[in-house]
Order: structure tokens, then C-alpha cells, then sequence
């Protein structure tokens, strides 16, 4: 009997992509988030803003199943974090990886985008080696698919971990500080990839401390202070909240790597 490759279920329904309700988190003891509540629907991009230790990337990271709840709930595509096994669904890009040091090419690093939808140990389909060029020439890396990563700039290293989220197809994306190290160019290419995702409805969240070139593309923007939503709405609503807390440098986040496993279990699949 053929064996025929996983599925996904079908598109996101009218309910929200991401539902979080009074999420509280704590590391090494201390609150670093305290009841935030934040939903996201499909075809939204909203920014995560605040300053340095505000809880944006503690809240991503909680989202994802890669830091344990204290309190509250968090719900994907209408499922329980703690039920949802869907994770072909969701794309994510870290801060930092591992895979930088791997010693992979970027062909290698962007296939691996795909792992989560493919039956183990069959080869690659036309349909994967299609969907990796799409999202190298997405992110104008496709004349570097066959580079050792290690040989990229921080900035290539980045785009090259988009386009592994991208690979996967996801109906949400979730970027944490995406253009850090990027020069201002290649801001420009993100926010173009981005904003044609989004208006084919893909759901995005991502964490920024400056938007520059990303601004057209965010529907909303949610502002954190010492682990508290402080202030949510268009960028114009939120702009004099958002031009203080840009500023801040207080309370607790994580700093260090994720726990293994979930998302960023380190798979690259060679050849």
C-alpha cells in the first residue's frame, strides 16, 4: 500500500489563529509576564513592541510550548496549546539558532522547514524542492542554496531562518526580532515577503524593537511593560505610549536558549 504524505487540516475557520487569555509566566521564580490577554486573527500582523526585558520574547516563546505557563491559557487555530500537535502550521523564526553553527548549507537548513509535513525517512517530493527554492528566491537567497551557513553574514543567517519558516507553508508566522542584524535593504524585502503572506491571509506576530520598514504591513501593535500589556491599537493609537516604552530597560526575560524540543528540535536533513 502507498504511503501518502501528512496533511494538514483545512484553512483556519473565522475564530482566532492565537487566543491567549491572562497569561502569567515565571522564570527562576520571577514574574516576567502577568496576565496578558491577546488574541490574533488570520490575515493579521501585530507587533509585539516594548523595551529590553518587557516580556515580548518570553511571550512568544510561552505561546509556542518552549517556556511553561504559570497561569492562563493559550489556544492555536482553536485547540489547547497542550493538545496541539499541528505544528506544520505554525512557522517560527528565533532570535538565534543553532543551526548557524551547524555547518549545513542553506538548502539544508531551509528543507528542513519541511520535516514536519513529510512521512519519516521518504525523500524529498517535487512539491518540497519546489516550496525550498520558492522561499530562498523569496528572501534573494537563491543563488546561495548551496553555501555552508557559516559562511553568511548575520543578517543572510537571518533571512535564511525565514525562509526555512516559510518552506513550511504556515498559516501562522512567528518572528522574534526578525530585523536585527538585517541592513535596511533587505528590511525592505522582509516587509514586501511579509505583506503578500499576510494579505493571502497568513497570521503573523512579530516581536520588534524598532518597526522602520515593517510599519505598513502591521495592522495592530501591542505594547509590554515589565511583563504587562500597557497599551494595544493601530500604530497611531498607540504611538505615545509606544515612543516611551521604546526606551525602557526594566523587569526580567529569558535570555538564554529555549528547552529542546517543540519547534526547535535542531532536525537538518543532509543531501
Amino acid at each position: 500500500m502507498p504511503v501518502t504524505p501528512p496533511s494538514k487540516p483545512g484553512p483556519a475557520g473565522p475564530g482566532p489563529v492565537l487566543q491567549v487569555d491572562d497569561l502569567s509566566v515565571l522564570l527562576g521564580g520571577l514574574p516576567v509576564l502577568r496576565g496578558i490577554t491577546l488574541t490574533v486573527r488570520g490575515g493579521e500582523a501585530v507587533a509585539l513592541l516594548g523595551g529590553n526585558g518587557s516580556g515580548k520574547s518570553t511571550l512568544v516563546r510561552s505561546v509556542l510550548g518552549l517556556l511553561p505557563i504559570e497561569r492562563g491559557t493559550v489556544s492555536l487555530f482553536g485547540e489547547p496549546l497542550g493538545r496541539f500537535r499541528h505544528w506544520s502550521r505554525v512557522g517560527y523564526v528565533p532570535q538565534r539558532s543553532a543551526a548557524a553553527a551547524s555547518g549545513a548549507t542553506v538548502a539544508e537548513i531551509v528543507s528542513s522547514g519541511r520535516l514536519s509535513l513529510r512521512r519519516p525517512f521518504l525523500p524529498r517530493s517535487s512539491r518540497d524542492k519546489a516550496a525550498v527554492r520558492d522561499a530562498l528566491d523569496l528572501v534573494g537567497m537563491g543563488g546561495r542554496a548551496r553555501s555552508d551557513v557559516r559562511e553568511l553574514s548575520g543578517g543572510q543567517q537571518q533571512r535564511v531562518l525565514i525562509a526555512r519558516a516559510l518552506a513550511g507553508e504556515p498559516e501562522l508566522l512567528v518572528l522574534d526580532e526578525p530585523t536585527a542584524g538585517v541592513d535596511l535593504e533587505h528590511q525592505h524585502l522582509l516587509a514586501d515577503v511579509i505583506s503578500a503572506r499576510v494579505s493571502a491571509g497568513l497570521a503573523v506576530v512579530v516581536v520588534l524593537h524598532e518597526i522602520g520598514p515593517l510599519t505598513p504591513l502591521l495592522d495592530r501593535g501591542v505594547i509590554l511593560r515589565e511583563g504587562r500589556v500597557v497599551a494595544q491599537g493601530t500604530l497611531d493609537e498607540i504611538g505615545p505610549v509606544r515612543a516611551h516604552a521604546a526606551h525602557d530597560h526594566t523587569g526580567h526575560e529569558l535570555t538564554g536558549p529555549e528547552r529542546p524540543g517543540g519547534l526547535l528540535g535542531g532536525a537538518v536533513e543532509r543531501g
